[in-house]
């Protein structure tokens, strides 16, 4: 036998540092440097040196080792049976050979052999204990002799049984299974570690895995953990299942989760469908995996067939392609939502993840990048899984280029040239330009028309898109602008619509001060704060002209909203607009402060069923318009009830509670005494 080179034997040191480090930092210190598909390169050039040269293997060889040393903030656990790894299959011929070597050993033909296959779930692998079917133990893989034990922490997951279900429970059960954490879960547990500036991690994996070995188990319950078992490594007694898919469905049985999609299928053929189905389905199943679990079906197989130092005979991994690279930032480009919101997207060195080409990747927000440190020339790690948008989860700060970039936030615009926006406190900036963006058009439009805003009758959500793609619709002032004969040109716009839109168009000009400032989509302005800045300055011109510190006086108005009217009509382009929309006669009844009663000032008052002289819209924006606070229920704080016909239990409960209850035509008369000034308090 040949002997190694001297640089050959360097590659196996700078291998087995590099491997043993990467262990380090993902099962110790919960902080993963190196990708998974990196790991696997770097793990399978040892073992083809090592396999080459079989005098260089040594007892602490990365390709002997399974896991990694249980961390000294938990007891240490001896695993009774060892929690082996599985040896790794890359492509579909070494599924073939695979079977080859498992046929060739029990001398019989592969094509007639059983196999179960399942998920390989990418999360942290943990054993349970059950005796009398009382779960008494539970510890994390380590090394694959030695874990941790997490009992407590286990415990806190509402997918692991604390005591088994039915009547025959075993003696002893060892159960063997994954820890996960679903993309849903994942993502809502970095948004909120974002918004708290706590830590974020860099994938569901990882997050499952750091979950589970935190020393406080009131925060492993907080995490969206989920439980699922693989292997029954004991059963005392016997329970005498001749498979493992048998002995699977018994767990099931028992309390314990399974994989749904554990299947058994026969020969090379049949796993080589069954992994390529199950990759297909990947982006949709909600949680992560990264491979297929192939076992040989018989028990009584499994034990003829034994294993080897580190692995079953009868068992190994399908692996997909890595949901992890890395690659180079080569720049960052700044796009804007429908709602305005400015994101930052790295456009990136095209590199393959998971099977498909990346050339961009999200950045999220200002805070994201603050967090990660990034600049424009790093190397990153991206990640993409399910439908997730890939993602730069991590930078490679020790490989980062002298000429390296900040990342700068524009501060205009980059569609409109609008100011952007970003307030003390906020994650999200935003453009300010919301009638007059082309990128938030789209959603402006609808809400300008929508029922509660303009209320055009007509135009809908499928006629906006239509209007906008052909590039004749650009600000709200536009739509005053159409004409029946333009309109009838449409896919499915009859002349009849078209003539009944622009009547509805016509008709929408006449309306409300209230609802015109609502409809202009300023952020944060909903119904209410529209109404109460419409009464509080009477005037339109009053209200584009007030400082931030007259608008804080408006009841409702906190300095953040505040700061978003103010920043809204500073804006040339949206003051433009809306000299548009009056010059083609928008109009509503404005009044000076002074001379408009407000004799419902404080008073709350409620309307319930149906009003035949107007809508029960218009009559909350009378009362609005007097001073009144219109809500949805009932209380005894509650100043009055306006019921019309088809009242139910609003009605029943002011009757039962003393709230007096006006009729329409009351209601009416009232109305009437208030705005005329005749009346001034209930």
């Amino acid at each position: 036998m040949s002997q190694p080179e001297q640089k050959t034997l360097d590659e196996v040191a700078t291998l087995r540092a590099e491997l043993d480090d990467a262990n380090y930092r993902y099962y110790v210190l919960d902080e993963p440097r190196m990708t998974d598909a990196d790991y696997d390169r770097r793990l399978r050039r040892l073992q083809e040196i090592e396999a080459e040269y079989p005098d260089l293997v040594t007892p602490d060889s990365p390709t002997q080792r399974v896991g990694a040393p249980p961390d000294a903030g938990f007891p240490e656990v001896q695993h009774a049976v060892p929690m082996l790894s599985l040896d790794n299959a890359l492509n579909e011929d070494e599924i073939t050979a695979f079977v080859k070597r498992v046929a060739d050993r029990l001398e019989i033909d592969g094509e007639t052999i059983a196999f179960c296959c399942e998920p390989k779930l990418d999360g942290a692998a943990v054993s349970l204990v059950y005796e009398q079917g009382v779960l008494v133990s539970g510890a994390t893989r380590g090394d694959g002799r030695t874990g941790e034990g997490i009992t407590s922490n286990l415990r806190t997951l509402r997918s692991i049984p604390l005591k088994l279900r039915g009547k025959a429970l075993p003696d002893l059960l060892e159960v063997r299974g994954e820890v996960i954490m679903s993309h849903e879960g994942f993502e809502a547990l970095n948004a909120k570690a974002r918004e708290e500036d706590g830590k974020v991690f860099a994938n569901p994996r990882n997050a499952a895995a750091g979950s589970l070995r935190q020393l406080d188990p009131r925060i492993t319950a907080s995490r969206p953990l989920e439980f699922s078992a693989y292997q029954a490594a004991r059963f005392e007694p016997d329970p005498g299942d001749a498979t493992h898919s048998e002995l699977m469905a018994r767990l099931g049985d028992l309390g314990l989760r399974t994989s749904a999609a554990l299947e058994v299928v026969t020969g090379s053929q049949g796993l080589i469908d069954y992994c390529r189905r199950l990759g297909e389905r990947r982006d949709r199943l909600g949680y992560d995996i990264d491979g297929v679990v192939i076992k040989v079906d018989d028990l009584r197989l499994q034990r003829e067939l034994g294993f080897v130092a580190r692995a079953p005979r009868w068992a190994i991994a399908f692996k997909f392609p890595a949901q992890e690279e890395t690659t180079t930032l080569n720049d960052v480009e700044f796009q804007v939502g429908r709602t305005g919101a400015i994101t930052p997207v790295a456009r990136l060195e095209p590199v393959t993840v998971a099977g498909v080409t990346v050339s961009n990747a999200s950045l999220h927000n200002a805070d994201e990048i603050a967090r990660l440190g990034v600049m424009i020339g790093d190397t990153v790690t991206i990640r993409r899984a399910g439908d997730v948008i890939p993602q730069v989860v991590r930078v490679e700060t020790s490989l980062r280029p002298a000429d390296a970039r900040e990342i700068v936030f524009p501060e205009r615009c980059p569609v409109c040239d609008s100011e952007v926006e970003r307030l003390e406190g906020e994650v999200v900036a935003r453009c300010s330009g919301g009638l007059y963006c082309g990128a938030q058009r789209k959603e402006a439009l609808k809400h300008f028309a929508s029922r509660r805003a303009l209320d055009i009758d007509g135009l809908g959500e499928k006629l906006i898109e239509a209007l906008v793609e052909r590039d004749w619709v650009k600000t709200p002032a536009d739509l005053f602008r159409l004409d029946a004969e333009r309109l009838a040109s449409l896919p499915r716009m009859a002349q009849k619509s078209s003539d009944n839109l622009v009547a509805a168009l016509d008709k929408a000009k006449q309306t409300t001060l209230a609802r015109f400032v609502f409809a202009l989509g300023i952020r944060e302005v909903g119904e209410a704060t529209a109404a109460n800045l419409a009464r509080h300055f009477g005037t339109l011109d009053a209200l584009m002209g007030a400082e931030v510190a007259d608008l804080e006086a408006v009841e409702d108005v906190g300095p953040v909203v505040a700061a978003h009217v103010h920043t809204f009509f500073r804006q040339p382009h949206n003051r433009d607009t809306i000299d548009e929309l009056r010059a083609l006669g928008l109009a509503w009844k404005e009044e000076e402060i002074g001379e408009r009663p407000q004799p419902l000032a404080g008073q709350t008052w409620v309307l319930t069923g149906t009003l035949e002289s107007m809508t029960r819209d218009e009559g909350k924006e009378r009362l609005q318009a007097l001073g009144a606070k219109v809500a949805g229920s009932v209380s005894k704080k509650t100043a009055g009830v306006v019921a019309g016909p088809g009242a139910g239990s609003k009605l029943a409960k002011a009757e039962q509670m003393g709230v007096p209850v006006l009729d329409e035509e009351g209601f009416l008369e009232r109305l009437e005494a208030w705005e005329s000034g005749r009346e001034t308090e209930q």
